[in-house]
């Protein structure tokens, strides 16, 4: 399968491992572009008969994906009272990665917020050497995440209820080592240097020498982990409670008031609490 015709990724595909590389620069903006390549590199990379591992990563060190695009965001229908009967194209294109039949494994380095955030969590596993840090909500969910439960003998730590509510309710940024001791977002955070190979080169192309089957089986055997995974139900309910909360006006002005104070700019987003704290009513 050849995989041509992409803008704001570039995959390459060598011995079963199809290496990812997210660059939508300035700050790899998950609009509706990114969103769209990573639905439709998601049903390829599913489909693909010789893949067995995704390694996603990023051209740029600063940022792995900077957030949803508010811009995107703005555009969204307001006043839906009902809650989704079925998921939206992000939440298939996420579910589509934590159920493909493949190994995944995240290498993030640079800023990873929300929507991102939401993404990666979706992968078996996460290797962070900068940044990782956002909310992902649906995703955290306790101690039996399958990608920290392969992972348990290497790197421990879980995402509690502690550290979920901190993020979604401070918006709290956290750091690679923070997210791997105190709220189990990752698996791994290593430098830079070695993150690079630990998640991209030698462990991905070993799970890649395993029979494809294996490899399905045993990531089907994880997603039956007690708490696991989010229900369908579940992921509907989060995206009902995000539309309810679009349509007030508070989230309104702010939203404007963001991109109008710079916000999705490089300078900005590299500090964004700092940014977030001077705004006034």
């Amino acid at each position: 399968m050849t995989y041509e015709g992409y803008e704001c990724l570039r995959i390459r595909v060598e011995d079963g491992v199809a290496f990812v590389t997210i660059d939508h620069p300035p700050i790899n903006l998950f609009d509706m572009a990114l969103i769209q390549e990573m639905d439709r590199v998601g049903r390829a990379l599913a489909d693909d008969p010789d893949v067995r591992v995704v390694v996603l990563d990023s051209a740029n060190p600063d940022f792995f994906i900077a957030h949803a695009d508010v811009a995107l965001i703005q555009r969204l229908p307001r006043g839906a009272t009902a809650k989704p009967t079925e998921l939206g194209i992000f939440h298939v294109m996420v579910e589509r990665f934590r159920t493909m039949p493949k190994a995944t494994i995240a290498k993030i380095e640079g800023r990873t917020r929300g929507g991102g955030s939401e993404l990666v969590l979706s992968f078996d596993m996460r290797f962070a050497a900068a940044w990782p840090c956002g909310t992902g909500a649906a995703r955290g969910r306790a101690r039996h995440h399958p990608g920290r439960q392969r992972q348990r003998s290497a790197c421990r730590g879980s995402w509690d209820g502690a550290a979920r509510s901190r993020s979604i309710l401070g918006c709290d940024d956290f750091d690679a080592d923070t997210g791997r001791s105190a709220t189990g977002w990752v698996n791994c955070a290593l430098p830079p240097a070695l993150a690079r190979p630990a998640s991209s080169s030698s462990l991905a192309r070993r799970i890649a020498s395993f029979p494809a089957e294996a490899i399905a089986l045993a990531k089907a055997l994880g997603r039956r982990v007690p708490s696991s995974r989010p229900s369908a139900g579940l992921v509907s309910k989060r995206a009902h409670y995000f539309n309810q909360a679009l349509a007030t006006t508070a989230a309104e002005r702010r939203m404007r008031w963001f991109l109008e104070s710079g916000g999705q700019t490089p300078e900005v987003e590299c500090d964004l609490a700092a940014m977030i704290e001077t705004y006034e009513e």
